[in-house]
């Protein structure tokens, strides 16, 4: 829970001000700033305002990526201990690496990842890079977190910001914020962004997963990214209805909150 509501904070912050400033950007392209075209009423998703929340959710996806990798992978420990204990092969029960990693803590989970593989073992599953051999050596690592996190977050903020900016216009209101269509437009955010992002998500855990039980002098094989594989999307269903349920309360929850802080009165003036 800390670990979530801590990188999507740092999400949420560096998003606020990334807008700002390739609205400006844009403004200073076009002559007119996407988030003035978005906060007219009447106004409709356009090249501009697409790029502008697109932009700005990658880069705040792609700065945010650097604190979950080691949060998602000490997770991910915590859940092969789990299945470990409940499991009855002796075989993997007596295997040195996997077994390292039953009973600890997160802190616990952390230090022993570092003692397998080293620091740079915390960010496995970050950068990647292309091999003809499609192996990986210690020194190397793979950027199925970067990217997930980089497109993701890009498609999370422009479906939110384009769905919010239609349906307030269908509705004919005056608020570029009515509850309906924050609620709305943040579950569908939730819906997207899974849908396209997750054979990515899955190749990523797999990845994980395997660098987690396997010792660090063996290489570990990168899996490949397909989105035409059936087994690439299991547990979609469960990961997108979570998501949409989540998004729809969290983004009610940040817009009625912003706004009653934007009302309050200027401590200054």
């Amino acid at each position: 829970m800390a670990s979530v509501t801590l990188v999507r904070t740092i999400s949420f912050s560096i998003y606020q001000k990334a807008k700002y400033s390739y609205s400006a950007a844009i403004g200073q392209i076009t002559g007119e700033e996407p988030l003035v075209t978005v906060n007219r009423p009447g106004s409709i998703p356009t090249p501009g305002t697409v790029v502008c929340f697109g932009a700005a959710g990658a880069t705040a996806g792609a700065i945010a990526a650097f604190i979950a990798c080691p949060f998602e992978l000490t997770k991910q420990a915590a859940q092969i201990s789990v299945l470990m204990a409940s499991s009855n092969n002796k075989s993997s029960m007596d295997d040195p690496v996997r077994s390292s990693y039953q009973q600890k803590g997160t802190f616990g989970t952390a230090r022993n990842v570092i003692m397998h593989r080293g620091v740079r073992g915390l960010y496995s599953g970050f950068s990647f890079h292309m091999r003809k051999s499609h192996r990986l050596r210690d020194a190397d690592m793979d950027n199925h977190e970067a990217v997930r996190d980089t497109v993701g977050t890009g498609i999370y903020f422009t479906t939110y910001e384009s769905v919010k900016q239609l349906l307030v216009k269908f509705q004919g209101s005056n608020s570029p914020t009515s509850p309906l269509s924050v609620a709305t437009a943040g579950g569908l955010c939730g819906l997207v962004s899974w849908a396209c992002i997750y054979p990515i998500d899955s190749a990523k855990t797999h990845y994980q997963r395997n660098c987690l039980t396997t010792a660090a002098d063996q290489p570990v094989k990168m899996p490949r990214i397909q989105f035409n594989k059936a087994s690439m999307y299991r547990g979609l269903g469960v990961s997108m209805a979570r998501s949409c349920l989540i998004n729809t309360i969290f983004f009610s929850s940040f817009e009625f909150l912003k706004k009653k802080i934007n009302a309050l009165p200027d401590p200054e003036g």
